[in-house]
């Protein structure tokens, strides 16, 4: 079970039907399979490593290197061009790559500086691609041949390298597909990195799989995305959480710039309430969240328009099963606080050669009283609660937890308050060692435009919401939180 031939099924059916619009050229399903027969055959010439590597931004010419690796019978690699160049050549060395399927004008804005000299660059504006393209038998890996591996984005530490099967991502497309009942018909818009998984499986794999078309921005302007939505009225516009509250910021954005968007999809970290009583206020659009990981492949849980709680990241996809469970890893009832656990057919196969690592986020659980038979689920490390009708709620993450005076503290539950005041733009909060305490949260907030910081102020209207115990310490004023390519604040940086 894999990608490849639904793919390539909707490009025999339908080559002149658009795939993509991106900003500098127009993708129908045929042009994206030829020139993904095209680069197949000149990968196949240039290295016989199993890995290549994607350098591209995000556009068209991206699925067509993604799938021309599968067709070339390669596992792909696709790099983050936001690293800094010591983060690019771990992330290169560890996969093993000698040849990178890039572009010109990607070099010329990221530079050579984190890719080894040892390492051969397929450039597209030096592919061949005249005549027609090489007749060549399609792939057709099994569902367990590793498709693809992507790379965590290192809030914590490394790099990890997730092998994500054929299998995986099928499974998670096809689940995905059937729980927001997603046609071809459904036009897809969005800016997120396909790097990411987010982006690569929700953004490129899903609409492609189902013949829709779908329109990419490679860089984030709030403007141009307004422009975008209007001119091209998306059914389904996905992005995270900060890119909303950066809409909202553009004056001239009206409810009828979004009357088109059936579907607001959020995911990568919690959505602030403000923004999303907003955005609901000033566009007339409810934005729907949900819920994964880069293991997961990585959609686990998505809030509907049918089925959708205010705060939930939505029921679990199709043939996904989700447990939240105590420290003694015993499931919970409902409505209980614990870690979230998964198991499914898009669960990864681990990590790329960290066998340690895999085994420590794996756990065998027999979680039903009427079965003997143990189960395999992936510990996400995210504290979250079910209620009785299976919604899913993130309520924090295991290793961001306070211990305040021996009283478990989210960050989240203190940076939504620190949001809804008018002059935070955004907020982080973190533990500080105290000896008395054990720990004392410190926040950090951005500021919006035109205000001013008063960290009495604040510390005042937190006290107005929050137990004494939770109150920031401290509230520190920062230009910028530090943030990786999807938007999730980079905690460990504020700690250091």
């Amino acid at each position: 079970m894999n990608l490849v031939w639904p793919i390539i099924s909707q490009a025999i059916s339908h080559p002149r039907r658009i795939a993509v619009i991106d900003d500098r050229s127009t993708y129908s399903y045929g042009k994206l399979l030829a020139g993904a027969m095209f680069l197949a055959e000149q990968l196949d010439a240039q290295t016989d490593r199993p890995n290549v590597g994607v350098l591209l931004p995000t556009s068209g010419a991206f699925p067509m290197a993604l799938l021309a690796g599968w067709l070339a019978k390669r596992v792909v690699v696709p790099l983050n061009y936001l690293l800094a160049p010591d983060e690019l050549q771990y992330v290169i060395k560890d996969a093993q790559l000698d040849t990178i399927i890039t572009s010109k004008l990607m070099l010329e804005h990221l530079g050579t500086e984190g890719i080894p000299d040892d390492v051969d660059l397929l450039k597209l504006e030096d592919a061949d691609f005249d005549g027609f393209p090489p007749l060549r038998w399609p792939a057709n890996p099994s569902g367990a041949d590793l498709a693809i591996i992507l790379y965590t984005s290192g809030t914590s530490g490394r790099p990890k390298g997730v092998m994500l099967t054929h299998s995986n991502l099928r499974s998670n497309v096809d689940g995905a597909m059937v729980h927001a009942g997603i046609s071809e018909a459904d036009t897809f818009l969005g800016v997120l990195p396909q790097f990411h998984s987010f982006g690569m499986t929700a953004l490129t794999l899903l609409p492609l799989r189902i013949g829709a078309k779908v329109v990419y921005s490679a860089r984030f302007v709030p403007r141009k995305i307004v422009q975008l939505i209007k001119r091209h009225g998306p059914d389904i516009f996905m992005a995270i959480p900060s890119m909303y509250g950066a809409l909202l910021s553009v004056k001239s954005a009206s409810a009828d710039d979004f009357k088109s968007v059936r579907m607001a999809v959020s995911g990568g970290e919690a959505l602030p309430q403000d923004t999303y009583e907003r955005f609901l206020n000033d566009f007339g659009v409810q934005i729907l969240e949900g819920y994964g990981l880069t293991e997961t492949s990585p959609v686990s849980n998505w809030s509907t328009p049918q089925r959708n709680r205010r705060h939930a990241v939505g029921p679990s996809l199709p043939d996904v099963r989700v447990i939240v469970v105590d420290e003694h890893n015993k499931v919970v009832p409902p409505n209980t606080e614990g870690e979230v656990m998964i198991t499914g057919p898009n669960i990864m196969r681990g990590y790329y050669n960290l066998p340690d690592e895999t085994a420590a986020v794996f756990i065998d659980l027999t979680p039903d009283d009427d079965s003997d038979e143990p189960v395999r689920f992936f510990r996400t490390g995210d504290i979250g609660k079910l209620d009785e009708e299976g919604y899913l709620y993130i309520t924090g993450r295991k290793k961001e937890m306070l211990i305040i005076g021996g009283e478990n503290v989210f960050p989240r539950e203190i940076e939504e308050v620190l949001n809804k005041h008018a002059a935070v733009a955004d907020s982080a909060v973190i533990g500080k060692t105290d000896g008395v305490r054990g720990e004392v949260p410190i926040a950090f907030v951005e500021i919006q435009e035109d205000a001013e910081f008063d960290e009495t102020a604040l510390r005042a209207w937190c006290r107005e919401s929050l137990a004494g115990y939770k109150v920031p310490r401290e509230i520190r004023h920062i230009e910028a939180l530090p943030r990786n390519p999807t938007g999730k604040i980079m905690r460990r940086k504020l700690t250091a």
